[in-house]
């Protein structure tokens, strides 16, 4: 059964670049509209399979997503270098 939802729900809207490196997320919090971004620099998140056109993710998944985290492996990447003054 198809379920509409909307943008002023209690759902967390997730989308992705198309390289795979840029997440914007949207979620209502009853006062306005918070949009969240992340970028990666060296490498891409690692998103469930995603079947019709879109996919529902547990709290877990969304966890490993936003920290770039591979959820088949579940190894972190490595910590990209600190910038240095000189």
């Amino acid at each position: 059964m198809w379920r509409a939802t909307y943008p002023f729900s209690s759902h967390f809207f997730l989308f992705r670049g198309k390289r795979g490196d840029y997440l914007k997320g949207l979620h209502w919090d009853g006062s306005g509209l918070c949009l969240f971004a992340k970028r990666l620099e060296r490498s891409k998140f690692v998103w469930p399979p995603i079947v019709e056109g879109s996919t529902t993710l547990t709290p877990a998944q969304l966890a490993l997503l936003v920290e770039a985290m591979d959820w088949r492996r579940t190894i972190a990447p490595p910590a990209p270098p600190r910038p240095m003054l000189v």
